[in-house]
């Protein structure tokens, strides 16, 4: 039996076996991460320069952002390492850390989406308490149990299954350090028993949580519907569609990942489907509410302008100081 003090690594599952298809996997993963990292940073950097988006939905939008950001610099960054020098290890300390901020990211991001979720519910159903409701410490106070929720979560799932004995070799199955692979190789009845006791919570919770967007949406629905104008609605059905969109490709991509039936089972298919709910919302989510919402579409805009203006007015500055010299 080999305990799991004693694993110096774990063996990550490989894009690919030729080298031509490992680079390419490394050039597009590359050209993902720039793209989520710039796309986020721009969005971290408008709300919190732009007063016009010091709102509550920008608020959570930039906590958004750095769960976004949180996830791709987990994940990512090993599966290029790995395909750029062709090798699939990661050390025991290394996996536990990796497995440990994704499921805390990942956990938060849901939390945090829960929460936007009642923002739109409240700014459409109950517009005139929406002052109250969502106040600046309110908006804190909910932003922080997103994280501190997130982190129990992840502390007390990889605490566990990293406490368990593992006899089942170290191959794990995935791309990255899931916990569910790591679980298959786990020969503890007990501690087996203890992590399905966790995880049996932590579906309440995500459950929870789901039933909470789906009540909300309803109400949000009916309240849009009963708006007598046609612009009021397509207003308000613009400030909801960007955090629906979202919510729907993270809850559809995480629940078939870990939902699907046994029969469809196959590596290929666990590694596309992981790529789908790891790396793709984090990319794709800052394009999403910037297209739709056009304060934020402004205030991107003025950073971005901002940016250009700098950059041309330091290379003028470099000319003409080089004209003097000369």
């Amino acid at each position: 039996m080999s305990n799991s003090s004693s694993m110096p690594q774990f063996l990550l599952l490989a894009f690919a076996d030729r080298r031509e298809l490992q680079l390419l996997h490394f050039w597009l993963f590359l050209a993902i991460s720039l793209a989520a990292l710039l796309a986020n940073g721009l969005i971290l950097s408008a709300v919190a320069c732009d007063h016009h988006l010091h709102t509550p939905m920008g608020f959570f939008l930039l906590n958004l952002s750095l769960t976004d950001l949180g996830c791709i610099c987990t994940t990512v960054p090993k599966a290029m390492h790995n395909s750029l020098w062709d090798t699939t290890t990661i050390s025991y300390t290394g996996c536990a850390a990796q497995a440990f901020f994704f499921y805390f990211f990942i956990s938060a991001e849901y939390f945090l989406l829960t929460i936007m979720c009642y923002d739109r519910y409240v700014a459409i159903c109950k517009p005139l308490h929406y002052g109250t409701l969502l106040g600046s410490r309110a908006c804190a106070h909910m932003a922080a149990a997103a994280w501190a929720t997130g982190f129990l979560y992840s502390l007390l799932h990889t605490a566990n299954t990293f406490s368990l004995p593992l006899c089942q070799g170290n191959a794990l199955g995935q791309f990255f350090c899931e916990l569910p692979h790591i679980l298959k190789l786990s020969c503890s009845h007990s501690g087996y028993l203890r992590e399905i006791g966790l995880i049996g919570v932590s579906v309440c919770l995500v459950f929870g949580c789901f039933i909470f967007i789906v009540f909300s949406y309803v109400q949000i629905f009916r309240a849009v519907l009963r708006i007598p104008s046609q612009q009021g609605r397509h207003k308000a059905f613009s400030t909801c569609l960007p955090h629906l969109a979202v919510v729907s490709i993270f809850v559809s991509t995480s629940f078939f990942s870990h939902l699907k039936p046994p029969s469809i089972y196959s590596p290929s298919l666990d590694l596309v489907v992981a790529v789908l709910y790891s790396v793709v919302p984090p990319s794709l989510n800052p394009l999403i509410y910037s297209l739709r919402n056009q304060e934020l579409k402004d205030g991107l805009r003025t950073i971005m302008s901002g940016c250009f203006s700098a950059t041309i007015s330091s290379v003028l500055s470099s000319v003409q100081h080089l004209k003097c010299n000369s």
